[in-house]
Formats: structure tokens, C-alpha cells, sequence
């Protein structure tokens, strides 16, 4: 067999564990199926609160789960790491998606942000209006923060399941208003909704996310420096603060890295760079 032919083979050449992954990356890949798995998601949990079992739904939800060490421990229901945990790794990557709109993209500029925002902001005054109007002396006007909140996990399954008959810009507008109509939902949830808000770790908060922040100005790349301030430090101070933790989410996103280490030119000096040297080990060979 010629060495061409054997370099080709070796480049064809598919492992066994690369088929049995193939169909999962080709699954998770799928833009509609993350739609189709909520709404699955959602039905079948529609079924289960109104059947005889009602009761072991309620009970799934109120599982605790702990983590720490010693007297350093924190201890939430299943309901709860959803809703502090996993959504804010949900609200981190969408937050990477609207940093990376608002760098180079249909929410570069001031004029083109401004209509999602202001689209943002009528939706949860308005909203909030029309309820206290309805509910004005009533046990239930204090309820005013509850329709503010547009449901952004939905809001990106049903743009999923319609992939591309929906135009890009509509789908930026989309996502950048229900995340900054679910951030100032949030905030009010905090400041209005909240007992026992701790500005303690608030500041603590703060001072991480200017940490992390530092750090993207100075230029580490580094993933686990991210990953663990930005969970053990950011992500904790605000579940422990009161407010929504899915806000950290969002923060940790804006520090993220996000131009380019080298330039297009010093790109292509280290491609011929190392071609040459590529070139020159065949030669000796």
C-alpha cells in the first residue's frame, strides 16, 4: 500500500466509540429537538400533576440535595437547584449569545438595542398595570410582580421547533427581550419579594464579578479560572444573598473572553509557520 494511500486510510479511519457517540452528537445537535423535548417535558408533566399520582410529583420536587463540607453546606430541594442551579448555566449561555450580538452583531449599537429593551420594559410595566387595576384593594394586589416575567426557556424552545422559517434578527429580538424582561422580573422579585435580601453577599457578589472581570482585561483564557470563581464565588455569594441566582449566570457571560487571542495576520504567520516546519519533516523523513 503507498504511503498516500495509507495516510488516507489512517484520516478515514473511525473508532468504535465515535459510532456509538455519533448518534447522540447528532441528536444534540438538532436545533428542533431541545423544542420538542420541552414541550414532552411539559405534557408529561401535565399528565402526572392530574392523575392519582399527583402526590410523587410533588414529593420528586421537594427531594433535598446537599453540597459543602462541615458546617459550609448548602442545602436545597430539587425544585430549588433547578431554579438557582441549572437555570443559571440556561441564562449563562444565553447571555454569551446577546454578548456576542451586542460585540458584532444586530444589537452592536445603541439604535439597535434599544428596541428589545424598550419592548422589554413595556412588558413588564404594562403587565403590572393592568393587574393592579384589576386587583387595586384586593387581598391579591400585592400579586403585581407575578405577569411581568416572560417565560424565555419557551420563548427559545418555540423558536427551536421552527428553525429556519424564522429570520435570525427576529429571533436576537426574541432572546433579548425575554432576558432582559426575565432580569428585571428578577430584580423586582429581589427588591420588592424578598425578606431577608443580605447586601453582605451582594458586595461579595460585586467584588467577584469585578474580579472575573479583571481577569478578562488582563487576558487569562484560562477555563477553570471562569469556571471556579464564577461558580464558587459569583454563583454562591448570590444564591446566599437572596436574589435570584440566575443573575450570576448572566454576569460570569459578560466576562467571558470574547475577541480574538491573535489577529488574522498573526494567524496566517503561525499557519505558514508551521507548515514550513511541516514541509521540512516530510523532507527529512
Amino acid at each position: 500500500m503507498s504511503e498516500e494511500k495509507k495516510e488516507q486510510s489512517i484520516r478515514e479511519k473511525i473508532y468504535p466509540i465515535e459510532k456509538i457517540l455519533a448518534p447522540v452528537d447528532n441528536l444534540l445537535r438538532n436545533k428542533p429537538v431541545s423544542g420538542v423535548l420541552l414541550f414532552l417535558a411539559v405534557v408529561i408533566a401535565l399528565i402526572w400533576v392530574n392523575s392519582p399520582y399527583a402526590e410523587s410529583y410533588h414529593h420528586l420536587w421537594e427531594t433535598h440535595f446537599k453540597i459543602g463540607f462541615g458546617e459550609n453546606v448548602i442545602d436545597k430541594d430539587l425544585h430549588h437547584w433547578i431554579n438557582d442551579g441549572l437555570m443559571a448555566i440556561f441564562f449563562f449561555v444565553v447571555g454569551l449569545e446577546i454578548k456576542r450580538e451586542i460585540m458584532a452583531g444586530d444589537l452592536s449599537t445603541w439604535k439597535k438595542a434599544s428596541l428589545p429593551v424598550a419592548a422589554a420594559i413595556g412588558g413588564m410595566i404594562f403587565p403590572a398595570i393592568i393587574y393592579t387595576i384589576f386587583n387595586y384593594n384586593t387581598p391579591t394586589e400585592a400579586g403585581w410582580g407575578v405577569p411581568m416575567a416572560t417565560d424565555i426557556a419557551f420563548t427559545l424552545g418555540v423558536l427551536s421547533l421552527l428553525g429556519n422559517k424564522v429570520p435570525l434578527s427576529l429571533k436576537i429580538f426574541l432572546t433579548a427581550l425575554a432576558i432582559v424582561d426575565d432580569l428585571g422580573a428578577v430584580l423586582v422579585i429581589a427588591f420588592f419579594y424578598t425578606d431577608n435580601l443580605l447586601f453582605l453577599y451582594l458586595e461579595y457578589g460585586l467584588g467577584f464579578f469585578l474580579f472575573l472581570s479583571l481577569g478578562n482585561a488582563l487576558g487569562i483564557r484560562n477555563t477553570a479560572f471562569y469556571a471556579i470563581i464564577g461558580i464558587c464565588g459569583l454563583w454562591v455569594a448570590f444564591l446566599l444573598s437572596g436574589v435570584h441566582a440566575t443573575i450570576a449566570g448572566v454576569l460570569l457571560a459578560m466576562t467571558i473572553p470574547s475577541k480574538a487571542k491573535i489577529n488574522k495576520f498573526g494567524f496566517i504567520r503561525r499557519v505558514d509557520t508551521l507548515l514550513n516546519k511541516l514541509q521540512k519533516t516530510k523532507a527529512l523523513s
